[in-house]
């Protein structure tokens, strides 16, 4: 039936509103990261004095991106679902690689790159895609065991844990809540127990509760976030400025390019905390905006999801969603973050913020969500014209 649905697929339409708004969300970025960046290029001896360096490479990113999505987009499900045990296993292999000394590549005292020539690459965000693929294919064979904590919960959790272990020695926290989020919620919707699921958020609030407390540093940026202003300079100097940023922009911004705290003053500017220098230049309906651009794409996501779940094409159904958690939660902790809603956590802004691993995996991504929408509409078409 899957390789009929390959074959089928060639007249059916897409949906083109949401290529807009992946292209909207690519180009606003693309101009958000130079503006964000040109003044640190232009005075950085290792950008060669350019101001358009950012701007460069996020453009070349992109268009890799694009094509990596096209590419992803023109692949039938069934074969996303034949190779989701081997992406997985295969992202496991590459953090287990990042991990060792003279391999991987540590920055600001994370190890979570692997130089691959002209660009480097982050493993974590390819666990992302790695995640949602698996987590749909297994809760789609263990669906008669999801009542069953032996059989249908602990593979995945031990999986889970396995991926968070190798994670958290990068250390990259702000991943493995991401990952997590992606395997909770696509068990849940596959049915998982109840009683087990409530029981997975306890352990998991305790978890984390554990991690923060045994973690002086993780304990410093809790301590920072609840009261950044005692410490402006040290710990709470990064939701210091980012607040400040957001507090100069009011309602409509000072205008594009026209950010202070850009200049040297809001670390990573065009990475972590893009949305600050968003804030300050377009104001509060800048933000808005990019709110409601990655609301609409989640809520498009698990529309799509539910579109193939009618037709009981459950691997795409869970796919769609888990696509739609993964950007919609880093999303919002990215926006929490620079709001100060959240402890700073190292998450960018998807498809929006610098970086290829990131843009790259997200294409992927919303390539493979888009072949979902497409393979869908064209099983309704075929049913109508039957």
């Amino acid at each position: 039936m899957s390789m009929a649905i390959g074959r089928r697929t060639s007249g059916a339409s897409f949906d083109e509103l949401l290529v807009w708004l992946v292209l909207a969300l690519l180009m606003f970025g693309l101009v958000m990261v130079y503006t964000a960046s040109i003044d640190t290029a232009s005075v950085n001896a290792h950008t060669g004095f350019n101001g358009a360096y950012f701007l460069e490479h996020q453009a070349g990113f992109v268009a890799v991106g694009l094509v990596a999505g096209y590419a992803a987009f023109r692949v039938p499900v069934y074969q996303w679902q034949r190779w989701a045990m081997w992406i997985f296993l295969g992202g496991l292999v590459l953090l287990m690689l990042v991990l060792i000394p003279g391999i991987g590549r540590s920055v600001n005292g994370s190890q979570r790159w692997l130089p691959m020539g002209i660009i480097n690459l982050q493993p974590s965000e390819i666990m992302k895609l790695a995640a949602v693929l698996y987590a749909a294919d297994y809760t789609v064979r263990k669906a008669a065991f999801m009542h069953n904590f032996k059989q249908g919960f602990l593979p995945m959790l031990l999986a889970v844990l396995v991926t968070g272990a190798l994670l958290l020695r990068e250390p990259d926290f702000g991943a493995f809540v991401v990952i997590l989020a992606i395997a909770m919620t696509t068990l849940f919707l596959g049915g998982l127990n109840l009683r087990i699921f409530i029981g997975l958020m306890g352990m998991s609030v305790v978890g984390f509760i554990g991690l923060i407390w045994s973690s002086p540093y993780r304990l410093q940026r809790i301590t920072g976030f609840m009261d950044p202003w005692s410490d402006p300079y040290g710990k709470g100097y990064q939701l210091a400025h980012a607040l400040i940023a957001f507090g100069r922009g009011q309602w409509f911004g000072l205008g594009l390019g026209r950010s202070v705290e850009k200049l040297f003053y809001l670390p990573e500017a065009h990475t972590d905390f893009l949305l600050a220098v968003i804030a300050e230049e377009l104001g509060l309906v800048g933000v808005l905006m990019v709110v409601g651009l990655f609301a609409f794409l989640v809520v498009r996501a698990f529309q799509i999801g539910r579109k193939a779940a009618l037709q009981e094409r459950h691997f795409c159904a869970l796919t769609a969603m888990g696509i739609g958690v993964w950007l919609g939660v880093q999303a919002g902790i990215n926006i929490g973050v620079n709001v100060g809603l959240l402890p700073t956590k190292g998450l960018t802004l998807p498809l929006m913020s610098y970086g290829g691993s990131g843009v790259v995996a997200n294409c992927i991504a919303l390539g493979i969500l888009l072949r979902i929408d497409y393979e869908t509409r064209a099983l309704q078409r075929g049913r109508k014209g039957a």
